[in-house]
Formats: structure tokens, sequence, C-alpha cells
């Protein structure tokens, strides 16, 4: 089956989200610097959230384009990853609400590791379909960049417990590493 509508499909969830994003972005109650300062964990969450939506869909986007087809367990996967990045509106308002509290912290850590998996698991799906030997397979390579993730994520988790701040350092160090930008994919069209 094509993947047309899976790119289209995931490109309106993407929209979607950003969009319910900024509807949880509340105007100060106040005209100072003081009201707007109020908003910095809110504010400072949805930096780190649109950001991370946005390395999502682009890596999402480069990755289709690497894609030739598609089957139902791509589907499902595709499902799974997306249902994870659902969740960034929520918990972005609940850390933004707030501050760096423990819990909010920890399910924060928590949807971006379970994101980070469930683009594992569409890319495990990808290569089960297209084959080990295929284009795809050579522009993934060891995916180093996505492991560390994964890796990084699961450990802000505890951390929260102990130390909220330390956890969102590592939110913005993971996002730091996929802002460099990742070429794999645009060498097989180039």
């Amino acid at each position: 089956m094509t993947k047309g509508r899976l790119e289209a499909f995931s490109d309106g969830v993407f929209a979607i989200l950003i969009t319910i994003m900024v509807l949880e972005l509340k105007t100060p109650q106040g005209a100072s610097w003081e009201a707007l300062s109020n908003l910095w964990p809110l504010l400072l969450t949805y930096l780190l959230s649109f950001v991370f939506l946005g390395v999502y869909w682009s890596n999402h986007h480069h990755l289709f384009h690497a894609v030739q087809k598609v089957n139902g367990a791509v589907l499902w996967a595709n499902l799974h990853l997306l249902f994870w990045l659902s969740l960034v509106p929520f918990v972005m308002a609940w850390v933004g609400n707030h501050g760096l509290e423990t819990w909010p912290v920890a399910f924060y850590g928590f949807v971006q590791f379970m994101a980070g998996l469930g683009y594992f698991i569409l890319v495990q799906a990808l290569l089960r379909h297209h084959g080990r030997n295929s284009a795809l397979s050579r522009a993934l390579g060891s995916d180093l960049k996505g492991k560390f993730s994964v890796v990084v994520y699961f450990a802000a988790i505890p951390l929260a417990f102990y130390f909220p701040v330390a956890s969102y350092v590592l939110f913005f160090l993971v996002l730091a590493v996929w802002l460099v930008p990742d070429r794999r994919f645009e060498r097989l069209t180039a």
C-alpha cells in the first residue's frame, strides 16, 4: 500500500497538536513584566514541546521520504507514535502550570521516552517491511542519535524525583543533539 495517506494523516496530527499547545497559552493576568514572568514555566515548556514536536515532524518527514511502501504493521506503529505525541499538549500544560514539580516533570519525561520508543518501533516496522539491505536501512545506519535519545529520556524520569531541573536539562540536551541537521535521508535523494 502507498504511504501518502499515512503521511497526510500524520501531518494533520502534528498540526493539531501544535494548535492545541498554543491554545494552552493564556494571556498574563496584567500588563506588567511581572505578570508575564509568572508564566515562564509554561512558556519554557511550550518552547521545549514545540521544538520537540518539530523534531519529530521533521524526522518523520525525512523517514517517510525514504520509504517506498507501508503495511498494516507500519500503520499501527505510526499510530502508536502519534498516540504518545498526542499527550505532549497535556504534559506541557501540566508542567507549565506547576513549575518544575516532580510528578509533572517525571510524566513529561515518560511521554518523551515513550515517543522515542514509539519512533524506534516505527523504524523497526519499516525496516522489517523494506528489508535490512534497503536504502532505508542504509540511511538509518546505527541510529545512534535515536538510541541516545531514548536512553537519556529514560534517565530523566527517575531523576525528576530527586532533581527535576536536571531532568529538564536532559530534555534540552536531547533537543540540542537533534537540532544539528541530520543528513542521513537527504543523501538518499541527492
